[in-house]
């Protein structure tokens, strides 16, 4: 009676993960510096894999003590905020980009610049049309939320296995073929990441999403698994939850590159 729990928390053990972890951010920052002063991609990929580690052991802990039964009403509230809180945090992480490309397309250049780069977009830079394969690729993302959005209403209001599954599996293979599109549009860029604002700031703030949508599309491929082995209920999905919530996060994030970056900053229009 004296271990009996008489709460609604989860107290755990202590774990080898949050150390590792730092620990391979830490090699992973130092080796990227390496790397960027032409000194080898060795320590940065080491870092890289220590990091995918922790991520893979320290996650599946995290599943493991949800089949469990251990993710009281209370418990999964807090995961709900926490991860809440998360989302915002990436939302002011893309704000930091869209800002800096608003600052410049609206006072390109500077006193001590030469006077072709007092244009935005500068001078010589050939930008896409907004109106041929981003277009396309903003109409496949927005199909691939609704699917994830499928997806959610089949588990949440019918308890449909069926559904969901095939849900998952629409919105991974467009988010999949939006990531093909994007690496695509990177290979026909008349610029490049050096050597003037335009190229850093759109392969800064595009080249970011298109890291998200591979993260969110692992995210959901994550949950499909979990759905074909017999996870989620109606009542418990928070796993499943926080991918919707993401990958509805990166449809509007890039609606936003949509409007700012290939239609009003691309274009002559700032």
């Amino acid at each position: 009676m004296a271990h009996e729990k008489n709460h609604d928390y989860v107290i755990l053990p202590p774990s080898i993960w949050p150390f590792l972890g730092s620990v391979g951010a830490f090699i992973m920052l130092f080796g990227a510096v390496l790397w960027m002063h032409h000194m080898g991609v060795w320590m940065f990929a080491a870092g890289a894999l220590v990091v995918a580690y922790v991520m893979y052991g320290w996650w599946s802990e995290t599943i493991r003590e949800g089949n469990s039964g251990e993710y009281t009403p209370v418990v999964r509230i807090s995961l709900r905020y926490g991860f809440i809180m998360f989302i915002m945090s990436e939302v002011m992480f893309f704000a930091a980009w869209f800002w800096t490309f608003i600052k410049h397309a609206m006072y390109p250049g500077g006193p001590t610049t030469p006077a072709a780069f007092h244009v935005w977009p500068p001078a010589g830079i050939e930008t896409f049309d907004p109106w041929h394969l981003p277009i396309i690729n903003t109409l496949i993302l927005l199909c691939s939320g609704a699917a994830a959005t499928w997806a959610h209403h089949a588990l949440v209001h019918e308890n449909n296995r069926k559904d969901l599954v095939n849900g998952l599996i629409l919105a991974m293979g467009l988010g999949a073929l939006f990531t093909c599109f994007q690496a695509y549009e990177y290979s026909e860029a008349s610029f490049g990441f050096a050597g003037n604002i335009y190229g850093a700031s759109f392969f800064m703030a595009t080249g970011f999403h298109g890291a998200h949508v591979i993260i969110g599309t692992i995210f959901l491929g994550v949950c499909l698994i979990r759905a074909l082995r017999g996870d989620f209920t109606p009542e418990q999905h928070v796993g499943f939850e926080a991918a919707a919530w993401y990958w509805h996060f990166v449809d509007v994030v890039w609606l936003f590159l949509f409007a700012l970056v290939y239609i009003w900053g691309g274009n002559g229009l700032a």
